[in-house]
This record gives C-alpha cells, sequence and structure tokens, in this order.
C-alpha cells in the first residue's frame, strides 16, 4: 500500500493485512456499499437495480484482491484483471443505454453508476476504506440529492428542448407563431421519423426563451402547460 489509510489505521491491523478476516470484511463492505447505491437506483425503477449493483462491486473487489495476491507473489505490481474488469463492466454498461423514440438517451447515469462502483470496490479491495467511503458519499449524493437541484435549474434555463406532436402536420406553421408571439425563437426543429405511420406530425423542437418577463416568472413546466392548451397539440413534454 502506498500510504496507511488513516480508517484501516483505526480498525487494527487485521483489515489491512492478509488473511481471511482482511478478505471478508473487503468483500461485505463493497457489498454493503454497492447495496445501498443499488437500493437508490431500484426505488426509481431502473433496469440497473439492487441485485445488478450487488455483484458489479463485490466482483470488482475481488479482481483488486487477486490482483494484490499475484502481484504480492510476483514481487511486482500486477493488475491485469483489474484492468479487464473495467473495461468489461464499461462495455456492459454501455450496452445499456438507451436512445428513445421521443429522442431521449435512457440509463446514462446509471450506466456510469455501475461503471463507478467497479471503482468503489477497487478502493475496498485495496484496502483504502476511506476513499472507498469517500467515493460512496460522493455518488450517493449525486444520485440522491442533486436530481431535484439538477431540475430546478433546468426548469429555469433559456434554452430547452420539447416532444412536440401535432395532428396534422399543417399546425406546424401555427405553433411557430404562436412561440414567437409568446417572445420565445425556436433554434431548431426536427421531424421524428419514428412516428411517420402514427398519424401524427412528430417534432423534436428546440426552443430559446428570449423575452426577460418569461425568463423571471415562467419556468419551463408553466410554459409547456400553456402549450398544451392548443387544440391542434396532441401532446408536448420537455425532452431531458
Amino acid at each position: 500500500m502506498l500510504f496507511n489509510d488513516p480508517l484501516a489505521e483505526l480498525l487494527g491491523r487485521w483489515s489491512s493485512e492478509p488473511g481471511l478476516p482482511c478478505v471478508l470484511f473487503r468483500v461485505a463492505l463493497s457489498l454493503a456499499l454497492s447495496a445501498v447505491i443499488g437500493w437508490e437506483r431500484s426505488s426509481k425503477r431502473h433496469a440497473a437495480g439492487l441485485r445488478t449493483f450487488m455483484l458489479v462491486t463485490p466482483a470488482s473487489a475481488t479482481a483488486m484482491l487477486l490482483d494484490l495476491t499475484i502481484g504480492g507473489s510476483a514481487g511486482a505490481p500486477c493488475f491485469f484483471i483489474s484492468a479487464a474488469t473495467v473495461v468489461a463492466v464499461a462495455l456492459i454498461s454501455t450496452n445499456s443505454i438507451l436512445y428513445s423514440s421521443r429522442s431521449r438517451i435512457k440509463g446514462l447515469t446509471t450506466a456510469f453508476a455501475v461503471w463507478s462502483c467497479t471503482l468503489l470496490g477497487f478502493l475496498a479491495g485495496a484496502g483504502l476504506y476511506s476513499f472507498a467511503l469517500a467515493l460512496f458519499a460522493a455518488m450517493l449524493c449525486s444520485l440522491y440529492f442533486f436530481p431535484s437541484i439538477e431540475t430546478y435549474l433546468k426548469n429555469r434555463s433559456n434554452r430547452f428542448e420539447v416532444h412536440l406532436e401535432l395532428k396534422e402536420a399543417a399546425y406546424l406553421q401555427s405553433f411557430v407563431a404562436t412561440i414567437r408571439e409568446l417572445g420565445m425563437k425556436i433554434d431548431d426543429i426536427e421531424l421524428n421519423q419514428a412516428y411517420m405511420r402514427s398519424g401524427l406530425s412528430v417534432y423534436s423542437v428546440a426552443i430559446s426563451v428570449g423575452s426577460e418577463e418569461f425568463k423571471k416568472y415562467k419556468t419551463h413546466k408553466e410554459i409547456i402547460e400553456a402549450l398544451s392548451s392548443l387544440e391542434y397539440i396532441y401532446h408536448i413534454e420537455e425532452m431531458n
């Protein structure tokens, strides 16, 4: 170990010396921390939930323990198993990201959380308990507390994108005119090909709020609620 971990010193020599108690503690710690992260993801009904996280992190801790054991026997650092593990998890996480018909990227946060849990397992497996707890706290705050802050900031930004479903394509001109009357402007309009046979005209629309009044008093949610009352709009919602 490059330096002494303060938490390992507090726990005692058994937590940093080779042996069954040390191995069991490191795997158990990684399992417990990943279970909390997995529970948070499961509570929001994400595909990668409790069991996924509880498999990834202890496996990563085991990979690090194997590398440390092999490196100790060879007399030189060896991190081949850990490197292969982080690459494998990255590939699996990337394949779990979905791009929906409404031009939404789904699963990006969860995919990166799974990959981050690999690092969490490495830290626990290496006996860097303080760093493992610090990363765990940072991940939990990012996943559990910051979404509301992110939503607040997004809801009051000057630019947002909507998924727009019109009853007929001819109404697009009326929609553009309404946006301009409200003191906003359209930056981009893209026809969604996935709905070509649905009987609806579906677009992804990027809107900028130019009016100072709207910037100060109107949120994206309020603007979209007002637009949804137009009779020619079948459905409209903000895209993440």
